[in-house]
């Protein structure tokens, strides 16, 4: 009987079939699930306008029982900036300070989520619950990528130099 082996064995190479599975940088996902957060966000504002009432509601300057204003459009833009910045954040902050601005953003939003169907008829408790059942799912995902960001050993050169960045080189002559 034969015993199995791998594909990465130097006498067996990798069919053509193969598909070869590269790993995501962390701040990549981050990124990636931050902007799925946002599309499902505004598509669920955006499916809301089709409510029987809402636009009347609108029109008359109420949005959730709130008078619309300055005051309630400045926080409606602060809810809807800071997931959409944190896309470019997860892809340029370094390492330490991009995984707990994760933690503490995604944290801070999953009751932000939930309080969206405040109020709501339980007529649309489908639509609500599967949107923030998503939202949430999406903040999970979030959290789980930041509290689970890989780590490397720290060498004393390393330690010296600093984890987040980069190495020093010497300088280029013109």
């Amino acid at each position: 009987m034969r015993t199995p082996q791998s594909h990465t064995a130097p006498g067996n190479p990798p069919s053509q079939s193969t598909l070869e599975d590269l790993r995501l940088p962390v701040q990549a996902k981050l990124a990636a699930a931050w902007t799925s957060f946002m599309f499902l966000y505004i598509y669920v504002d955006y499916l809301a306008l089709y409510k029987p009432g809402f636009v009347d509601d609108l029109l008359a300057g109420i949005v959730h029982e709130f008078d619309l204003g300055p005051t309630f459009v400045a926080i409606a833009l602060t809810l809807m900036a800071i997931p959409i910045l944190m896309i470019l954040l997860s892809a340029t902050l370094p390492a330490r300070a991009n995984r707990t601005i994760n933690l503490v953003v995604a944290t801070l939003y999953i009751p932000v989520s939930v309080f969206n169907a405040a109020g709501e008829p339980w007529s649309y408790s489908y639509f609500y619950g599967l949107s923030i059942g998503l939202e949430v799912l999406l903040l999970a995902f979030i959290l789980r990528s930041a509290w689970n960001w890989p780590r490397r050993t720290a060498s004393p050169a390393s330690l010296a130099t600093g984890l987040d960045s980069e190495p020093l080189r010497p300088p280029q002559q013109a």
